[in-house]
C-alpha cells in the first residue's frame, strides 16, 4: 500500500513538476530541489547516518550519482514532452527491471512476470504513440530515465543485501549526492541564470515535490525495495503512469484518447497480474528451502 502511494505521488509530479519548470531552467530548478529537501531531512537522520558514516556513504554516493542521471532525464524529459506522455514512458521501467534484476542477480525472472512486463509495455506504448508513430527528445529522455529507474531499484537491492544500514541516513546520501552534482553541472554550465523566481506557483509545486514526492517517495521505495523484489516494486510502481494521466487532465487539461485510456488500461491489469505472478514464485521457493 505504501508503495502505491508513491506511485500516486509520483504520478502527480509530472505535472507539478511541468508547472515549476515554467519558471527555471532544469538544472536550476533540480538545484532548489534537492537543496531544499537535503536541508529538511539532514537534521532528523544525522545521529543515525554518524553512527555508520562510511557504510552509508559507501552505498548511498552511487546511489545518487544513478538517481542523478535519473532526474536530470526525468525532469529534461519533463520539459520536452507532455506530463501524460511522461508519465505513460517513465513506466517502462516494468519491462526493464525484471531483465536488469535476471542480469545483476544472474536468476530467471520467470514467464510470467516477463509476460506481465511485456502488457505493460505495450500499454505504454498505446498510450505514448497515440497522436504519432515518433519519440520526440522529450520522450527519448524518459526512456533513459525508465531505463536508469530499473537500474536504481535493482542497484539498491544489491548493495544493501546484508547491510543494516538505515533507511533514512541511506536517503539523506543519496539526496545530498543529486544536490551536490546538480550544483556542481550549474557551475560548469554557467549558472543558467541563478535568480529564483517569487511567483507562489513556482514555490508551492516546489515544496510539494521536495515533502511529498522526494522526501517521503524516496524514504518509502528506499525501505520497502530491502522488504521485497526490485521486480515487485516496479510493477507496482507501474500504476504511475495512469495517475500521471489522471493528473494530467485534471491540472493541465491535457486530453488522453480511448487509445490512451486502453494503453492505461492494460498497464493495470498487467501490474496485478505480474505481482501475483512475482507472489507465486517466491511461494515455490520458500517451499523449496527445507525447514
Amino acid at each position: 500500500m505504501s508503495l502505491l502511494l508513491v506511485a500516486v505521488v509520483w504520478g502527480s509530479s509530472y505535472s507539478v513538476a511541468k508547472t515549476a519548470l515554467s519558471f527555471v531552467p532544469v538544472l536550476l530548478f533540480l538545484f532548489v530541489r534537492f537543496a531544499l529537501t537535503s536541508a529538511l531531512l539532514l537534521p532528523v537522520v544525522w545521529r543515525k547516518l554518524a553512527a555508520d558514516l562510511p557504510g552509508t556513504l559507501r552505498v548511498g554516493v552511487p546511489l545518487g550519482g544513478v538517481l542523478f542521471m535519473i532526474f536530470v532525464s526525468e525532469t529534461a524529459g519533463v520539459a520536452h514532452t507532455t506530463a501524460a506522455n511522461a508519465a505513460f514512458l517513465i513506466s517502462l521501467c516494468v519491462v526493464l527491471t525484471p531483465v536488469v534484476e535476471g542480469i545483476m542477480f544472474r536468476r530467471f525472472p520467470g514467464w510470467g512476470t516477463l509476460g506481465a512486463a511485456g502488457l505493460s509495455c505495450v500499454g505504454a506504448g498505446l498510450l505514448a504513440l497515440e497522436n504519432s508513430y515518433r519519440f520526440n527528445l522529450g520522450d527519448l529522455l524518459m526512456l533513459a530515465a525508465a531505463l536508469l529507474r530499473a537500474l536504481m531499484v535493482t542497484t539498491t537491492k544489491k548493495l544493501t543485501q546484508g547491510r543494516t544500514l538505515d533507511s533514512g541516513a541511506l536517503t539523506a546520501v543519496q539526496l545530498i549526492t543529486v544536490a551536490v552534482l546538480t550544483g556542481a553541472a550549474l557551475l560548469v554550465t554557467g549558472g543558467q541564470g541563478l535568480s529564483l523566481p517569487t511567483a507562489p506557483q513556482f514555490w508551492g509545486s516546489t515544496i510539494y515535490l521536495c515533502l511529498f514526492c522526494t522526501l517521503m517517495a524516496f524514504y518509502i521505495q528506499t525501505h520497502m525495495v530491502r522488504l521485497t523484489t526490485p521486480t515487485r516494486v516496479s510493477l507496482l510502481m507501474g500504476t504511475e503512469p495512469v495517475f500521471g494521466a489522471l493528473f494530467a487532465m485534471m491540472l493541465l487539461g491535457e486530453r488522453v484518447s480511448a487509445q490512451g485510456m486502453l494503453g492505461g488500461g492494460l498497464i493495470v491489469a498487467a501490474t496485478y497480474y505480474g505481482i501475483r505472478r512475482e507472489n507465486a514464485r517466491r511461494g515455490d521457493r520458500s517451499a523449496e528451502q527445507p525447514a
